[in-house]
């Protein structure tokens, strides 16, 4: 048998997962002529490519060459350098591009140009030359920066998936160097965390695997505050800079030109992804004009150092967890640290604000969709040391974000957040009021009753006159029972309202007022609750009008209509579907939960109530708020139906839905569709699951619209919760997906 052409390395370490990346680079060698890997420092873009060219050297009988360019130093040298790897003859009156075109001109061989990023432009033009005179040839590029060459096909290598590619490599590499280490039940989970920690890049995990020798996966996972220093080591034989993580940052860092190092540095301040508007806001300013950011931005990531975030909407971007430490570095460094954060927080609390003082009104979802995808910069931003305004500027984005704790699935954190920055600022000041009203809110959501009413007493104490006061104490003794008190401060708090104009903010006393006057037993409960659909009506709110709309139903259901009451109530949830509100949930469940054991569906009704306990134990929601009584009558006439036994079992198979959107589908019988086989895992529904499909088959979301009849908000919205529940960032990992787990019908 013959010798194997070409000069690909033996390799001395096993290749670890990535059998899709493989696969998918040698389809692209199929269609294109040149592909390039791209991707940040020690993502892994040489072992891949040489794992890909192992992989299809049978398709090349002239070889599969591997030119490394990561020594050359003067660009002028790199035709040179590869017609040496290639062996072409020396023909001395003959430049070397030419002489190494004329080689390969009718050869099948597979050129893979490694590390190209600090000759990119010479890279290009050889390539090129290469590709038009060599009609066989293909060309696989590995390179922090595209080359930009007609034809090129770009392939971006991920970070390997932590909870199972990034943890093998971790454990093969540490079993090599120390042959009794095992991962345990004891150790796993620690594991996946280091290995998130490392962003899942294979040359952090392998420089932390060559620590496992002296520490354990604990101890690793603990010193990573100064990975710069504890990551060092590794192989000898590999280039300078790949034996340290600092060194292969620093070299990504050398590349960029001044500015896009003063981006980069200041782009650390972001904790979790940021827009565009976000980096020109922040980032500007001291010598980089904000319509520089664009340009610089993009050049950033064409050289691999910030990442794109696939997802519907604008474009987000991020930096990996290395490369922003990185920056953090070299901007305290500047001495820029401060007044960056600053920027940081000054942006998000105008942006906050915003949204908060348009609330009532539409847009509601999109609003909270940026509040859920900035949380860990808003958690940044209220953690940013005082400036110049003793504070006042957290207390304020702490209130601006009222709905995000309240309405959105974050109650845990604002109450941590509130009750920090309140310790922190007693100083009796307008600002500091909001913060308390706001703290109360929460309070009570969480059932904290007699924290509510501590917070709303200091309120007072400090001569707050705000209907939001006046208005929690409604709330604070309606949860307490005490409903004619409750009406009293309802009034007051609508009285307050109408003084001041504000008209849509009336509405969030109104539903309120209505379920009081029904527990009353106050006829004026249907007009009241009619009349908060319709103010929600009026200025086109959305969340609030489903808080009116299960008010409505309950009262209908109250005066005997339970039919309307059913309808009502079916609606807020259909409106709730749209919003991640825990609260509101709740509250519409319990009366669905009502009306459905009214009409002799017990068991059904009792599986709804472990829905709403789950919810409730899920984030501190307060699910007696008003209805303690009811809720206990229900409870009973399904356990006269069903026994004690039945009722308990029942409401066990409600317990598993722990979020708005599994609980309302629940309720809805939009249950996930019965698969059989690989896909029995399938966590979507019928409709997703139509979606889906659609998704695989290449159409946007306005196409699927169209083709099931949707609107494109609705299919948004499918698309999103599809993303969400399967855990994917982008469409081509739901079609890849949908390929392996579609079943026939």
């Amino acid at each position: 048998m013959s010798a194997p052409v070409g000069n690909l390395p033996a390799t001395l370490t096993s290749f670890v997962g990535r059998r899709r990346e493989v696969a998918e680079i040698r389809r692209l060698l199929t269609v294109g002529r040149l592909v390039t890997l791209t991707g940040t420092g020690g993502v892994g873009k040489t072992r891949l490519a040489l794992a890909a060219g192992e992989a299809c050297a049978k398709a090349f009988p002239d070889g599969v060459w591997l030119v490394d360019l990561a020594p050359v130093r003067d660009p002028a040298t790199v035709a040179a350098t590869a017609a040496s790897v290639l062996r072409a003859p020396d023909r001395r009156s003959a430049p070397d591009l030419d002489r190494l075109a004329e080689h390969l001109a009718r050869q099948r061989a597979l050129l893979v140009l490694d590390n190209c990023e600090h000759v990119v432009d010479e890279s290009a033009e050889l390539a090129k030359a290469l590709l038009t005179a060599c009609p066989d040839l293909r060309v696989l590029v590995t390179s922090r920066e595209t080359l930009a060459v007609t034809g090129e096909h770009v392939f971006t290598v991920p970070p390997m998936p932590v909870a199972d590619e990034a943890v093998d490599l971790l454990c093969d590499r540490a079993t090599a160097l120390r042959p009794d280490f095992r991962l345990t039940d004891a150790n796993r989970a620690e594991a996946a965390r280091l290995c998130a920690l490392l962003d899942g890049l294979p040359l952090a995990i392998e420089l932390a695997a060559s620590r496992l020798r002296t520490l354990s996966v604990t101890q690793l996972a603990h010193r990573l505050a100064d990975r710069f220093a504890l990551l060092t080591g590794g192989c000898r034989t590999t280039h300078p800079r790949q034996r340290t993580l600092l060194g292969m940052i620093e070299w990504s860092y050398e590349l960029c030109a001044p500015e896009e190092r003063t981006l980069w540095n200041r782009l650390s301040v972001f904790t979790g992804g940021f827009t565009l508007d976000a980096a020109e806001e922040v980032c500007s300013g001291d010598g980089l004009p904000a319509h520089h950011v664009v340009d610089l931005l993009d050049r950033l990531v064409s050289r691999s150092v910030v990442l794109t975030t696939q997802a519907e909407g604008p474009p987000r971007y991020r930096l990996l967890e290395t490369i922003r430490e990185y920056g953090r570095l070299r901007l305290t460094e500047t001495g820029e640290h401060p007044r960056t954060l600053r920027r940081h927080r000054d942006f998000y609390l105008d942006r906050a604000e915003h949204l908060a003082a348009r609330w009532f009104g539409p847009g509601q979802q999109d609003a909270l969709a940026w509040l859920r995808a900035e949380h860990a910069d808003l958690v940044t931003a209220l953690e940013c040391p005082a400036a110049d305004d003793d504070g006042e500027g957290a207390l304020r984005l702490a209130v601006a974000l009222r709905h995000h704790w309240c309405a959105d699935g974050f109650l845990t954190e604002g109450h941590r957040q509130l009750d920090r920055l309140l310790a922190q600022h007693p100083r009796p000041t307008p600002v500091r009021v909001g913060a308390l009203w706001c703290a109360a809110w929460v309070a009570l959501l969480r059932g904290d009753l007699n924290r509510a009413q501590e917070l709303l007493d200091t309120a007072e104490q400090a001569g707050a006159d705000d209907p939001f006061v006046t208005g929690l104490r409604g709330s604070l003794a309606a949860f307490r029972g005490d409903m004619r008190e409750a009406a009293v401060h309802y009034d007051e708090a609508l009285a307050a309202h109408r003084r001041d104009g504000d008209g849509p903010q009336a509405l969030f006393w109104l539903f309120q007022k209505s379920v009081v006057q029904v527990h009353l037993g106050d006829p004026a409960a249907l007009a009241t609750s009619t009349r908060a659909v319709e103010l929600a009506e009026e200025h086109g709110e959305h969340l609030y009008r489903s808080y009116a709309l299960w008010a409505l139903g309950f009262a209908r259901w109250a005066h005997g209509d339970e039919e309307g009451g059913l309808v009502h109530t079916r609606a807020a949830l259909e409106i709730l579907r749209g919003f991640n509100d825990y609260a509101g949930t709740v509250m519409s469940l319990e009366i669905f939960a009502w009306i459905t054991a009214a009409r002799g569906e017990h068991e059904r009704a009792a599986v709804l109530l472990g829905a709403v306990r789950a919810l409730s134990r899920a984030t501190g929601v307060c699910a007696a708020y008003a209805f303690g009584g009811l809720h206990a009558r229900c409870e009973a006439s399904i356990v006269a139906a069903l026994g004690d036994a039945g009722y308990e079992k029942a409401l066990a198979q409600g317990l598993d839905h722990d979020t708005p959107a599994r609980a309302i589908a629940l309720a809805l019988d939009d249950v996930p569709a019965a698969v059989t086989g690989p896909a029995a895992v399938d966590p979507l529904t019928r409709r997703e699951r139509e979606v889906a499909a659609l998704v695989a088959e290449g159409l946007t979301n306005r196409q699927v619209a169209g083709a099931l009849g949707l609107s494109p908000r609705t299919a948004d919205t499918h698309v999103a919760k599809i993303l969400a529940k399967l855990g994917f960032v982008c469409r081509a990992q739901v079609a890849a997906w949908w390929t392996e787990n579609r079943t026939s019908a």
